[in-house]
């Protein structure tokens, strides 16, 4: 099956298409044909595409998530885009869409219909950044491609669904709970998943014997606790506000900071949820900007305080984190790596570590340096108690893989 997998943001539109069967997932050997992305849907559109080693870069005015995706999928039965297999849009056989908050409702993907897209619609007000856009996604692609085309969609919260409750609630009014559903979700759920998948596939073990650390450092950061395969905690929280330190968002502030901004500068509720999630992090910590490529260049070549400054508040909460899940954990086998950050800088990963040797884990510097570009392995030395992996998260394949066991009422063994 050739299947379509849509990530839609509020201004841009992501996309793969992967092919994949029952049979390709058993073997492995499922395979990415194409991807690409629009940014800045609703002007003056930028379009990437990548086919193998092509690369096509385009410019066009789209004015709406309808207009970019009738863009793509123009292109991708195109003779331009010459994608193994697909010639008409009848050679895309399902759509897979992540979809950032299923509730409690969802804890695992789902066929989507007209009940389903009225509940995505009842979550909004629990991601009003991002729910309306993926919901948006899925509404456009049944419009253009036809209600012959099963389309799934693959939650971010619903890894998490296995939390128990001392994980998941506040120590709020519990009313407040029963009334909203207000509580700990998590997110990138998808990514953790995948990550706890290959760890296995690495190791060797079984599902219900992968007790790991799981780390997902990008622009948005967190940790996960996965004991016998299941998310036990999770760093984000009501929102993906809580938790790491993260590119743009502050994770972890005492709540009464809201009350103290809102005093002391003026600013309403919204002007500071803005402040807390886009202009904190990495970027208000430096004054520089979200870039760890470029906080990290900064602090070699200028020796910038407040870029080491940033560097060394990400890396000392993602430490303490890491110390948290172990205690609640009772222990675990490894600590892995995944995200852009998590899989390509071995100084970040070495930063985080450094004086966690007293609990178990020592890093390999060899190995660690030379786990960058999508290599996947071990890094931890090797009387190293406690392991460390990187692992080059894929949560399309595993959007795709989920769409055809879906589609094909399957099974999903992880």
């Amino acid at each position: 099956m050739n299947i379509l997998v849509l990530n839609c943001g509020s201004s841009s539109l992501r996309f793969q298409i992967v092919k994949t069967d029952l049979d390709l997932i058993e073997k492995g050997a499922d395979r990415r044909l194409a991807r690409g992305y629009v940014e800045r849907v609703g002007s003056q559109a930028l379009i990437s595409f990548w086919v193998g080693e092509r690369t096509i870069k385009k410019v066009a005015a789209l004015r709406d998530h309808r207009a970019a995706l009738d863009y793509v999928l123009r292109w991708i039965v195109s003779p331009e885009a010459a994608i193994e297999g697909i010639t008409a849009l009848s050679d895309i056989h399902a759509v897979g869409h992540r979809v950032v908050h299923g509730g409690e409702k969802f804890t695992r993907s789902v066929l989507i219909d007209d009940a389903v897209i009225a509940q995505i619609e009842d979550t909004i007000e629990l991601a009003p950044i991002h729910n309306p856009a993926n919901l948006n996604g899925i509404l456009t692609a049944r419009e253009l491609l036809g209600p012959g085309v099963p389309q799934v969609a693959v939650f971010d919260t619903a890894f998490h669904s296995t939390m128990p409750d001392t994980s998941y609630l506040y120590a709020l009014p519990y009313q407040l709970y029963r009334r909203h559903r207000l509580r700990r979700y998590g997110f990138h759920g998808t990514s953790h998943r995948y990550v706890a998948y290959r760890y296995r596939k690495l190791t060797g073990k079984k599902r219900e014997d992968v007790d790991i650390v799981s780390l997902h450092l990008g622009n948005g950061c967190s940790a996960c606790a996965i004991k016998g395969g299941d998310s036990i905690d999770t760093s984000m929280g009501l929102t993906p506000l809580e938790g790491l330190v993260m590119g743009t968002r502050s994770g972890d502030v005492d709540a009464s900071v809201v009350e103290f901004i809102h005093h002391k500068e003026g600013m309403d509720l919204s002007a500071i949820d803005d402040l807390l999630n886009k202009q904190s992090g990495l970027l208000g910590l430096s004054g520089l900007t979200h870039d760890m490529r470029e906080l990290l260049d900064e602090e070699r070549e200028n020796q910038d305080r407040r870029a080491r400054l940033a560097i060394d508040i990400f890396c000392a909460r993602a430490r303490k984190y890491i110390g948290a899940y172990l205690a609640e954990m009772g222990g675990a086998d490894a600590v892995t790596f995944a995200g852009g950050i998590g899989e390509n800088s071995p100084e970040v990963r070495a930063r985080i570590c450094r004086g966690l040797e007293w609990m178990g884990l020592t890093l390999d510097a060899r190995k660690n340096a030379a786990m960058t570009g999508g290599k996947e392995g071990e890094i931890s030395a090797k009387k190293s108690p406690l392991k460390a992996y990187v692992i080059a998260t894929n949560e399309e394949l595993l959007i795709a893989r989920d769409t055809v066991r879906t589609v094909k009422k399957a099974p999903r063994r992880w």
